[in-house]
């Protein structure tokens, strides 16, 4: 995570209401994005203060926007790692944070959706320890492991499918060289895809043929349980993957139904 920067995950494309406007210009602002605050903003650049939806309990429409705007503003620096912003959303309890350049211009937003985006399926060294430990205890052998490419079309996935919503993240972390390593067990004969079947579909339709990895060596020619498992998931190669909507995500679902019958 220190190698990711807010730079990368910002959206760049910033809505601003300008501080020489009225509370009318901010609900009509709330109608048109479906957003729930903005930064205020003097010469279409400089951020001067944010306002809320909140901020306009009991305004009238024709107050200024200076009157009722927080001037209390926590921003960010585009190269702060992710890590510390995400600490300065999560401590302050705000839900977006302003990035400015050196003069305090407007150059993005960092919300707390693109921190939880930006750590979606990041790959640690204890998972891929944890993996191999299991492989010993379950088949009595003695992996080596090394970082290294591997051929994506090669790839026996373990996984019968992902969500589209989490791929676009995971093309957009690779356009940017931000993408964690697969993990991938190499025994004779065969490339076999543990974690990482998001990045793996996102290199193939940008046109990648290899892709970053810890490769967990297995030198004897056993065949793993996960095979036996893509076998019974009709897994032979990545286009056997099928590509889910984020509204059939599980979590999703399971949302509307708290939803609806609260």
């Amino acid at each position: 995570m220190d190698k990711k920067k807010v730079k990368d995950y910002m959206t760049y494309d910033v809505v601003t209401v300008d501080a020489n406007g009225t509370v009318r210009d901010v609900i009509e602002a709330i109608k048109n994005t479906h957003h729930d605050g903005f930064p205020v903003v003097e010469n279409s650049k400089e951020v001067v203060g944010y306002i809320s939806a909140r901020d306009l309990l009991f305004a009238h429409p024709s107050t200024p926007i200076e009157q009722v705007m927080s001037r209390h503003l926590i921003v960010a620096d585009p190269d702060m790692s992710v890590n510390d912003a995400a600490r300065v959303i999560f401590r302050s309890g705000i839900q977006k944070l302003p990035v400015v350049n050196d003069k305090n211009e407007l150059i993005g937003i960092m919300s707390n959706a693109d921190v939880i985006r930006s750590q979606i399926e990041h790959v640690s060294p204890e998972k891929v320890f944890k993996f191999i430990e299991t492989l010993k205890k379950l088949y009595g052998v003695e992996p080596t492991l090394r970082r290294g490419s591997v051929p994506i079309n090669d790839l026996l996935p373990t996984q019968s499918k992902i969500y589209e919503d989490e791929l676009e993240g995971r093309m957009y972390e690779i356009k940017k060289g931000l993408a964690e390593p697969l993990i991938v067990v190499r025994r004779p004969g065969r490339w076999i895809l543990v974690d990482g079947h998001h990045r793996a579909i996102a290199a193939k339709r940008l046109g990648i043929t290899n892709l970053d990895a810890y490769i967990i060596e297995v030198r004897e020619n056993i065949e793993l349980g996960m095979e036996r498992t893509a076998r019974t998931l009709n897994l032979s190669t990545l286009d056997d993957i099928k590509v889910l909507d984020y509204a059939r995500h599980p979590l999703v679902a399971l949302t509307h139904r708290l939803v609806r019958h609260g």
